[in-house]
């Protein structure tokens, strides 16, 4: 009887031992394809990066100086302001 629930207990710790290593395995392999597609998107963030900054320095390299304008003048008015105003 002793030795039946030797094997028994014996069964079910080796059964539990197994379970948690099954699990250990599946967060592993879990992991390592968050880290992949972690690595892949900063990849691909970086590559996208570089491609606009070069076509924005291309942008602005080919862009033409525009010239100055000169900042417009306020107009006169030919009414004087006495005449504008009310009492």
């Amino acid at each position: 009887m002793v030795e039946n629930s030797r094997d028994t207990a014996r069964a079910r710790a080796d059964l539990r031992f197994k379970k948690q290593e099954e699990a250990a395995t599946v967060r592993q392999k879990a992991m390592a394809e968050y880290v992949a597609e972690s690595d892949a998107r900063k990849a691909k963030t970086d590559k996208l990066r570089a491609l606009r900054l070069a076509k924005e320095a291309e942008d602005l390299a080919n862009t033409p100086a525009a010239p100055a304008k000169k900042p417009a003048r306020a107009k006169k008015s030919n009414v004087s302001p006495s005449v504008n105003s009310s009492p």
